[in-house]
């Protein structure tokens, strides 16, 4: 190995490993409870519905448009949200810039499709097998998003490949 390829692998961002981005993903689902429990609280308060499956299609509108502001608003502001500031990861572009906010809205999107088609999957199960024990394995499909890692080049999210996104390592 000469000297320029070791200064170009220095200037290539190194992929966090996958334990971090699960614990990230931990992190944040932990985090998001506040917003959604308050976005929650602002939708019966408005609507005056009395239990959570009233309006259920407006209200999981809703609450994605929420959970897709947080992202968007710490995306914008650092390329981080906390969790990823706790576990030194940030979003850039595939080219190590700050992504656009048509990018960060596409990555969003394109995030919740591989658990959206497992959770169909699994219901799916459900419904040809009768079988309760499969509902176990709805808690499976938000981490489905990893599976890609092991296949793709730099062991990127599908969901940032098809953005032009990527998940970088931050120094301390």
């Amino acid at each position: 190995m000469n000297a320029t390829s070791k200064d170009f692998s220095a200037l290539v961002p190194q992929a966090p490993p996958r334990s971090r981005r699960f614990a990230a993903m931990m992190y944040e689902g932990v985090l998001l409870f506040g917003p959604v429990f308050v976005a929650d609280y602002a939708f019966d308060s408005l609507t005056q519905s009395r239990n959570g499956l009233t309006l259920l299609s407006v209200r999981q509108i809703f609450l994605f448009i929420v959970i897709g502001l947080y992202f968007l608003t710490c995306w914008k502001r650092s390329g981080q949200t906390l969790p990823m500031k706790a576990w030194n990861i940030r979003l850039v572009t595939s080219a190590s810039g700050r992504p656009s906010t048509a990018q960060m809205l596409l990555r969003y999107a394109l995030m919740w499709i591989l658990p959206l088609i497992t959770f169909l999957t699994i219901k799916g199960l459900f419904y040809l097998t009768g079988w309760p024990g499969t509902l176990i394995l709805f808690v499976s499909a938000p981490f489905t998003n990893l599976i890609p890692t092991w296949f793709t080049q730099g062991q990127q999210f599908l969901h940032d490949r098809l953005a032009g996104t990527a998940l970088i390592e931050v120094n301390r």
